[in-house]
């Protein structure tokens, strides 16, 4: 897993890349999110070379990492999955197969878009309790315990009241994630216009801002010092 497309396409499809020292029979799997074309193009030049290969995003933060419970979202060669799955158990606690190169990546692009308004939801969730004097924990307590329940906000919200910006994920890897969905989306003709605003407001806070190695939640900073 690398940080983007430019770097995924280097280790894989350069001169001295992995798909160049290759060897009938090896299975490669990218788990980096990354563009469901670049996964298309990996997977039928792997296959040119006999080799087996698997997108691989995953779906849980740094604490499904740490605590072995990924989700990962896998598309290319079906056949190789069984083959894996006592690897993918060490660190996550399912895998949803969903078809050929690059459904794996569409998958995590639905997951993203999911996150992007959970993630504005939160700040803005957030913004709204502080300004009307409200307890910021104790809203984040009561909207844990009914409908509003999410990962963001119970994941996040707490790191925010204590000022913890250290990233479970990075804002300039999240960025990327947006602009691969929105591309993605607009390829195909569809609105998603949420997604669109978490793209804006991303690009202010790593463009502008230059906070691209803070975790997700500095979104807030957009409003809060």
């Amino acid at each position: 897993m690398v940080g983007f497309p430019t770097d995924v396409e280097e280790l894989y499809l350069g001169k001295n890349g992995i798909l160049a020292n290759t060897h009938p029979g090896q299975v490669l799997i990218d788990m980096t999110t990354s563009k469901p074309s670049l996964a298309k193009k990996i997977g039928e030049t792997g296959e040119a070379k006999q080799v087996r290969v698997i997108d691989a995003p995953v779906s849980g933060g740094d604490i499904g990492a740490k605590n072995g419970t990924l989700t990962v979202m896998a598309g290319g060669d079906r056949s190789v999955l069984d083959d894996l799955k006592t690897l993918f158990s060490e660190f996550s606690k399912e895998v949803n197969y969903f078809g050929p190169y690059g459904a794996g990546q569409h998958a995590k692009m639905a997951n993203q878009i999911m996150i992007a308004g959970t993630m504005t939801g939160l700040t803005e969730a957030l913004v709204y309790a502080k300004g009307t004097g409200l307890d910021p924990a104790q809203v984040i307590q009561t909207l844990q315990g009914g409908a509003a329940e999410n990962f963001s906000l119970g994941t996040y919200g707490p790191r925010i009241l204590k000022g913890d910006y250290t990233p479970g994920f990075f804002t300039k890897h999240f960025l990327k994630d947006l602009r691969i969905a929105v591309d993605e989306a607009e390829a195909m003709h569809l609105n998603l216009p949420g997604t669109a605003l978490a793209k804006q407001l991303y690009t202010t806070l790593v463009d502008e801002k230059k906070l691209g190695n803070d975790g997700t939640q500095a979104l807030i900073k957009l409003w809060w010092n």
